[in-house]
């Protein structure tokens, strides 16, 4: 998923900033609502990764809902990393699709991970935050 409003932020050495970027790529508005619906609070924690994988998914009938759910899936998977797994941060790569580095280097692509996880619910967000905060 290219990002088109974040521009060339990662073309632009001395003009980042990161801090607005994980605030930009944690809104998830599509997510939260369908959550808040359900009676599930997104606190950007793993505690939360593991209540949405319990979420009945009524999104799967739905295409354009489902590829809208699954980006903000990837992006609130990559939000609990980033604030909670020492070292992680939002990092774009050249095709403007944000990832999460991790300290040791490793690249995780939390959006085709959030696409996968909402067609099929496989694997779940808390099995991929327990794997990446592992590491």
């Amino acid at each position: 998923m290219k990002i088109p409003f974040l521009g060339g932020w990662s073309e632009k050495p001395g003009t980042r900033d990161p801090e607005g970027i994980a605030e930009l790529l944690s809104e998830c508005e599509l997510l939260r609502s369908h959550a808040s619906r359900s009676g599930v609070q997104l606190d950007d924690t793993a505690a939360s990764l593991e209540a949405l994988d319990q979420l009945v998914p009524g999104w799967r009938d739905d295409e354009e809902i489902l590829l809208w759910l699954g980006n903000d899936a990837g992006l609130y998977l990559g939000t609990v990393i980033v604030r909670t797994v020492p070292g992680a941060a939002w990092d774009l790569r050249s095709d403007g699709q944000p990832v999460i580095r991790l300290q040791s280097g490793r690249e995780f692509d939390v959006v085709a991970s959030g696409h996968e996880w909402a067609a099929s619910g496989v694997p779940e967000l808390s099995q991929l935050y327990a794997e990446v905060a592992e590491e």
